[in-house]
């Protein structure tokens, strides 16, 4: 498993829940270490033991945990880089849903052995979307309850309202059911193209 996951659910736990939680963890697995690299990569036991420690700790299922994870790389000021990458792929959320295709391939042009699983988006009409999400291999991490929270931050982020449920799996991907219910509800979070814009 890339470093970048495994470092992207030790700083959910730092940001959300504090170090002392993270340390007390971490330590329990006995792993020889307290903080991931982010450009090493680990094997996927690694992942799904840290997974589970956590869910144990936080008194919280595996995929709530991994929903909230993917809530935090959007809403968290800490991961505003990524906020603004996933923003620049849409001028609004039904733009950046028809993006999402393109999304794994996009990542691998900026770190080349990052392998996100693939994602395919079918327009139901009316509104209603279907996102397949590729299944890891096993042991692998689960990525389709990350794309749930993360799809449900990117609509508040947008000013969407949509629901966005995880419908379980069939053959080999996960699949998504996304609902927009009124793309214009809210205003979003402010965003300019400029490197100092974001959030006011």
């Amino acid at each position: 498993m890339h470093g970048l996951v495994n470092r992207a659910i030790e700083r959910f736990v730092r940001d959300t829940y504090g170090r002392d939680v993270w340390i007390d963890t971490i330590r329990r697995l006995d792993l020889g270490l307290t903080e991931f690299e982010s450009m090493m990569i680990y094997e996927p036991q690694v992942t799904a033991q840290v997974l589970a420690a956590v869910g144990t700790r936080l008194a919280r299922g595996r995929d709530d945990v991994l929903e909230d994870i993917g809530t935090y790389l959007v809403s968290n000021p800490a991961t505003e880089a990524l906020r603004r990458l996933l923003r620049f792929s849409g001028v609004d959320f039904v733009d950046f849903l028809h993006s999402l295709d393109d999304l794994p391939e996009r990542a691998r042009l900026a770190v080349s052995d990052l392998d996100l699983p693939a994602l395919e988006l079918l327009d139901q009409g009316g509104g209603l979307y279907r996102l397949h999400v590729g299944c890891p291999k096993a042991d692998g991490v689960r990525f389709g309850p990350v794309v749930v929270g993360l799809l449900r931050a990117m609509a508040d982020d947008y000013g969407a309202l949509a629901v966005v449920e995880h419908q379980g799996e069939s053959g080999t991907c996960e699949i998504l059911e996304i609902r927009i219910l009124d793309e214009g509800f809210a205003h979003g979070r402010a965003f300019v193209l400029g490197a100092g814009g974001g959030a006011p």
